[in-house]
């Protein structure tokens, strides 16, 4: 008996290292992974690489076969030209409060919505939500005309940031997004002893909702701010040529030139216009990882 006991006992042992070498194995990245990885940041990475190297030669190099590659020597004096044909810096800067200022505020918002969604109770809650949510499904095309005339008719906000940064100050997206990762990240106990603890309504959110919530906040930020810094369409509209924002300046350089672009001007001026895009990515990917995978691994 104690022979038969033994035996099982060394099958089971060997079951087990058997078992730790294949999740080892499978734990492990193969080369395959690697390639496939590499390929995809190359993919993802050649656009903004051939337009720094378009952005550094002379404009004629486009239609070289094979393509060029290889950046010339004429980056600096393309962006001083872009720089002198429109305002390109004060584009930038609008840009920058532009954006900057409707990423906190969809940021802080969203975030007390969604804490609201989430961890309130009270009447309508549901209902609120499913209005927030039904918003989401309207094209955002179809409240361009009737935005349009508030603006210019009745507040004469046109040809001024306001009429931009106004309209974007909160999303529904980024209140349905907060929700949702903040009804299983706080549990429900965390509240109920704040509140014993003599927390108010307005410190429970701010000592235990905001810290708990700061990955799913970068990551709204950094998609909020790549949304604004990105929109064309309503800054073209509402903006004049005198006030502009970045995307509109590049298409007033496309537009410079006539019939024939200087696409190396323009590409310059493009790959400028995401540097600041670069730099955030840059400072909130640690946040942006670990808001990822803090949704990745939740329940």
């Amino acid at each position: 008996m104690s022979v038969l006991i033994r035996s099982v006992d060394g099958m089971t042992e060997a079951t087990r290292d058997t078992a730790k070498i294949r999740r080892r194995s499978y734990d492990r990245p193969h080369a395959l992974s690697y390639a496939l990885l590499i390929a995809l940041f190359a993919g993802s990475a050649f656009p903004l690489w051939w337009s720094f190297v378009i952005g550094s030669r002379q404009a004629s190099d486009i239609n070289l076969v094979p393509v060029a590659l290889i950046p010339g020597p004429n980056f600096l004096t393309n962006v001083l030209k872009a720089f002198e044909t429109v305002d390109f810096a004060k584009a930038l800067l609008n840009s920058v409060i532009i954006s900057g200022v409707i990423t906190v505020s969809v940021v802080f918002f969203s975030t007390l919505a969604g804490y609201a969604f989430a961890k309130l109770r009270f009447r309508g809650r549901n209902g609120l939500l499913v209005a927030v949510i039904v918003t989401m499904a309207i094209p955002t095309q179809l409240g361009i005309i009737p935005l349009f005339l508030l603006m210019s008719k009745y507040l004469h906000w046109t040809g001024t940031l306001g009429a931009v940064i106004v309209p974007g100050l909160v999303t529904a997206f980024g209140v349905f997004f907060m929700r949702q990762y903040l009804v299983d990240v706080i549990p429900d106990e965390l509240i109920e002893a704040a509140r014993i603890d003599g927390a108010s309504m307005w410190g429970t959110f701010w000592h235990v909702a905001l810290p708990a919530a700061r990955p799913a906040m970068a990551v709204l930020g950094l998609f909020t701010f790549m949304a604004a810094w990105t929109d064309f369409l309503w800054p073209l509209l509402v903006l004049g040529p005198t006030n502009p924002s970045v995307q509109t300046a590049l298409a007033a350089l496309s537009a410079a030139g006539g019939h024939t672009p200087d696409h190396s001007m323009v590409l310059a001026g493009a790959v400028v216009s995401v540097i600041p895009l670069l730099i955030l990515f840059l400072a909130a990917g640690r946040q942006l990882i670990s808001g990822i995978m803090s949704g990745a691994v939740k329940g």
